[in-house]
């Protein structure tokens, strides 16, 4: 069972979503949230796997929430759902240690399946979150990207095969059909690669992968 919780500053938002994940048998919402503060509070009285985040909300924001709930000793996987599709957004909730992010307008399906993919490990970003990481990695600047090679060099070869995959969208699940290996090597790898890249999570990852021009 999935625990989740939903952290809005609009009422009717939180009781859509929260209907919408409490029709998935596999889900339950054990906590629902106001505001960032409010949502650290919740985080830390319950267990929380999963919690979907909005971006503006008062006292504080859906951003510096993400980063207080990732700092947790127990921290949850977060998704930014946001009505404003903009590009500050995007790469702040990223930044901040979010897993996945979302618009308000993404079809229920979606928003269920990236709730299921996000507290297996994975990473879901709305398609046009995810053009414009992919234009941040064609306008990455020299620096940037000689700075991510290095951090990318430092990985032992079958570290970077999996950090490829990884960047490529594909699932513990996939890596290890692609590699040959067992589905928990490949999190020990997964595991003993965010900390050598200094990164939270997959997506941040997969961003550092891109940025030093990583391929199989």
């Amino acid at each position: 069972m999935i625990r989740a919780m939903v952290v809005d500053d609009d009422a009717l938002v939180r009781l859509g979503l929260t209907d919408l994940l409490d029709s998935d048998d596999t889900i339950d919402v054990v906590a629902q949230a106001t505001d960032g503060l409010h949502a650290i509070e919740q985080a830390t009285a319950h267990r929380i796997d999963v919690a979907l985040v909005d971006v503006r909300m008062p006292r504080m924001d859906g951003i510096t929430a993400t980063q207080r709930l990732r700092a947790l000793p127990r921290p949850p996987k977060t998704i930014t759902l946001t009505t404003f599709d903009l590009d500050e957004y995007v790469y702040d909730a990223l930044a901040a240690g979010a897993d996945g992010f979302l618009l308000k307008d993404t079809d229920p399906a979606e928003i269920l399946r990236a709730v299921h993919l996000v507290a297996a490990g994975s990473a879901m970003l709305h398609p046009a979150a995810a053009r414009r990481l992919i234009d941040r990695y064609h306008h990455t600047s020299r620096p940037q990207a000689t700075q991510a090679q290095a951090h990318v060099e430092a990985l032992t070869p079958r570290e970077r095969n999996v950090l490829a995959l990884l960047a490529q969208g594909d699932t513990n699940a996939d890596i290890a059909q692609s590699l040959g290996m067992q589905e928990s090597t490949v999190k020990s790898h997964v595991s003993r690669i965010l900390t050598a890249l200094g990164v939270t999570n997959r997506v941040q990852a997969a961003l550092l992968a891109r940025d030093a021009g990583l391929t199989l």
